[in-house]
């Protein structure tokens, strides 16, 4: 019966005298290789607002570890790529230290990457700041996006923008005691040329903008002298204006065939434009764009300029004459001199006035023919006034209708004409009874002959 408990106290000691086996992998050479490179096209136009998608790859190996295996005194063995396990002294000395504590990175491990992109010597303004991506683990990658802006005057060319990537990495762990491990890290910058081309295009300046009869309410012309400042020759090129978001200047003729449009070369375009009657006497923008073929045959749209226009006020009138005069129960013919207030010709108008009550009107529109800022001129209106017309002032409605430099009809706004009413000269009574008393004369005249003939018949 004693030989269980011996058996039992036999595999206890057995148990006991087991050394565990140990494995741990320790890599002990290596450090990220960082790599950058643009996604997608890098080519791209003067005035745009790009973003610039960059890839930034950690291409880093490490190509020797150290497998730790055995009981308490463990061994160590370095493995290298071909799986060899050839310790060299060199090797050995880059393990320093027993290998019993796990690394908590990996030397080929990017640590805190940092990525800035700089314009170098480009015209490009760069929008966006340096940015931490995080780690890059050992054949990882990260997408970076960088907004930046390409000003409308930038040369064609090639450029190459410096990319900065900073990046933290274990460079040595030491193992101080069997449970103290010292790590070492390490920051370094490097810098990676970025390749991009701005391509050749045609770019405009607005070198002069001179308007025609540009008045609130009608239409006129602009004359615009525009040069290419770009690089790129424009062939079979149309020089477009556009209307401005809700700018009340509408363009009605808006383009313009112009042919070749060489770099450096100018060019003069004359266009149809009306302004909306609900503008302003001020200065309204005007997009203008070129269409045009390019060196490889493509049809391609220049950036837009925008230039501002000066617009003047609605065309107005005045009446600087005497107000006409015009007695109870007569018909006369009034005259009315209007002037041109406005900065425009006002083309074949016409005077309408509006009688009203106690006047009638056989002939209440006259016309006038152009009338030139500043100028005067004259109406006649046949007016006949009722015998119960009160003696004062009235003031009649008029309006004058024109056509402005596009031959489109305009009506003035409507503005009053004084009209007096005077009394009756105070001999008018008695020429007004001269017919009756002549009359009575001829009557009396008539009646005398007859007596004095009756009497000498007498």
């Amino acid at each position: 019966m004693k030989y269980p408990k011996i058996i039992l106290i036999f595999l206890v000691l057995s148990l006991l005298g087991v050394s565990p086996v140990m494995a741990l992998t320790t890599y002990v050479d290596g450090s990220p290789h960082m790599y950058a490179l643009i996604s997608g096209t890098n080519e791209f136009s003067p005035g745009q607002d790009v973003v610039i998608t960059l890839i930034v790859q950690n291409r880093g190996v490490s190509t020797m570890k150290n497998a730790w295996v055995g009981g308490n005194n463990p061994v160590p063995v370095t493995i290298r790529p071909d799986h060899s396990q050839d310790l060299t002294g060199d090797q050995y000395a880059i393990w320093r230290g027993n290998g019993n504590i796990p690394r908590d990175d990996l030397p080929t491990t990017a640590k805190m990457v940092m990525v800035g992109l700089s314009p170098g010597n480009s015209p490009l303004i760069i929008k966006t700041d340096p940015q931490n991506i995080g780690d890059i683990a050992t054949q990882g990658f990260k997408t970076v996006k960088i907004s930046a802006k390409i000003p409308a005057n930038a040369s064609s060319d090639e450029y190459q923008l410096p990319l900065t990537i900073g990046y933290t990495y274990l460079a040595q762990a030491d193992e101080l005691a069997a449970d103290v491990l010292q790590s070492q890290y390490v920051r370094r910058n490097e810098t990676f040329p970025i390749s991009i081309r701005i391509k050749p295009l045609v770019n405009i300046d607005i070198l002069q903008a001179v308007p025609e009869n540009l008045n609130v309410g009608s239409g006129g012309y602009l004359n615009l002298t525009i040069k290419n400042t770009g690089s790129e020759d424009g062939k079979k090129a149309t020089v477009k204006i556009l209307r401005n978001g809700q700018s009340p200047i509408i363009p009605t003729d808006s383009s313009v065939f112009v042919g070749d449009f060489p770099s450096n070369g100018v060019i003069t375009c004359r266009y149809k434009v009306a302004v909306s009657g609900d503008a302003a006497q001020q200065t309204y923008p005007v997009d203008v764009a070129v269409t045009y073929e390019n060196r490889y045959g493509d049809i391609v749209t220049s950036a837009t300029d925008t230039v501002g226009i000066p617009v003047g006020g609605k065309l107005t009138f005045s009446v600087p004459s005497a107000s006409p005069r015009i007695v109870p129960g007569s018909d006369s013919v009034i005259m009315v001199v209007y002037k041109n207030t406005g900065d425009t010709t006002a083309y074949h108008a016409q005077a309408r006035i509006s009688v009203v009550d106690p006047f009638t009107s056989s002939d209440d529109t006259s016309y006038l023919g152009d009338i030139k800022p500043g100028e005067n001129v004259t109406a006649r209106y046949q007016i006949q006034a009722g015998d119960e017309a009160d003696i004062k002032t009235y003031l009649l409605d008029a309006e004058i209708r024109y056509r402005d430099a596009l031959d489109s009809s305009q009506v003035s706004d409507t503005f009053k004409v004084p009209v007096i009413v005077e009394p009756k000269p105070a001999s008018s009574g008695l020429v007004s009874m001269l017919p009756a008393l002549a009359l009575i004369a001829l009557i009396a005249i008539g009646a005398g002959y007859y007596l004095l003939v009756m009497r000498k018949k007498k």
